[in-house]
């Protein structure tokens, strides 16, 4: 493991036109994650004052520096030149391949035909829940495959192993289900018109684990939907191309909101802010759970509740400003954001 650290407000590196060192990196994981290693790879660059090799470097061993298992090692507090340079490769010079983007923006075309849209990250795969703990809300017969699962192989249980499904949910590590994503839409005022764009991969359950957000919503769209002429499937095995068209269509919505959290959440929240301040909302699972469950509470004073932990959200995206060990990904320093706003619902 490689950690780079920085006191703030310490001078990084000055640029040297003559390179001797260089640096070769490869990115692992998902899309997102892989998104977030070539970022910290050009900073990593620019601290060691190394050329970039990617893919691969057919110059002399000597002075070359591989990394491997690269994943948000750089410090959240570098010198103010670096935060910036980070922030600006993650959201202006990162591209996908033109192929991956005329797809996106097609899809994005599709769904914009009607007018402006809500982007869901579901993240309801069956390797999430195994992941975390946590109850399908399908029923006994899903849940319990996903225990048989998890039981056959319990070095995927992610942290707090210690905690029951029940604990897991209220401390807010669990996703939201579709129905209780429903709710709170509906809470925030979404009409039941709105459009709304499911990102994320095939959801376990599949139609079912839909079926109580169709029921309220009936302008629901995935990307397998918007796709026209099999568009889709040359990449039907390529998971990464095809989070990479929710990556697109998700970044042009007007609100994006994640059931759970994870690397495009943190992404879509520091891109949404940094393209213009369209609205990120991150439910806050801990405080507004526990309404859920209470039955006595109308609908009336539910979206009261709902409506005033979010408020925040709601106006405009928070922003890194001076503070310590936050995410530049996230919280995009002040220095390299647009100046605009819009309105939400």
């Amino acid at each position: 493991m490689l950690f780079v650290t920085f006191v703030t407000g310490k001078a990084s590196p000055k640029i040297s036109k003559k390179k001797t060192r260089f640096l070769v990196a490869g990115a692992t994981g998902g899309l997102n994650q892989q998104r977030n290693q070539i970022v910290d790879i050009v900073v990593i660059a620019r601290i060691l004052e190394a050329a970039l090799v990617v893919p691969v470097l057919q110059l002399n061993e000597d002075g070359v520096l591989v990394l491997k298992g690269l994943d948000s090692k750089l410090s959240r507090n570098l010198p103010s030149d670096l935060q910036k340079l980070l922030c600006e490769v993650a959201f202006h010079a990162l591209r996908y391949a033109a192929p991956i983007t005329e797809l996106g923006n097609r899809l994005t075309r599709g769904i914009w035909i009607e007018g402006p849209f809500i982007a869901f990250h579901l993240q309801r795969e069956k390797d999430v829940w195994v992941r975390t703990g946590c109850l399908t809300g399908l029923g006994t017969e899903y849940d319990d495959i996903i225990t048989k699962v998890r039981e056959s192989q319990p070095e995927y249980l992610t942290g707090r192993l210690n905690m029951t499904y029940i604990q897991r949910r209220l401390a807010g590590l669990c996703p939201l289900n579709a129905l209780e994503m429903a709710r709170f839409l509906k809470a925030l005022g979404a009409p039941r018109s709105a459009r709304v764009y499911i990102a994320g991969g095939e959801p376990f359950g599949r139609n079912k684990a839909l079926q109580p957000l169709v029921a309220e919503f009936p302008n629901v769209v995935t990307k397998q939907k918007l796709a026209q002429n099999r568009e889709l499937t040359q990449y039907i095995n390529m998971s990464s191309a095809l989070a990479a068209n929710d990556y697109i269509v998700s970044l042009s919505s007007d609100v994006f909101v994640p059931s759970y959290g994870g690397n495009m959440g943190s992404a879509m929240q520091g891109h949404h802010a940094y393209v213009g301040h369209r609205k990120y909302i991150k439910p806050n699972k801990r405080g507004m759970l526990s309404f859920f469950d209470d039955t006595s509470i109308s609908d009336a004073e539910f979206g009261s509740i709902m409506r005033k932990l979010h408020r925040k959200s709601q106006v405009q995206p928070e922003m890194r400003a001076n503070w310590r060990d936050r995410d530049v990904i996230a919280y995009p320093i002040p220095e390299c954001m647009c100046r605009h706003s819009t309105g939400i619902f």
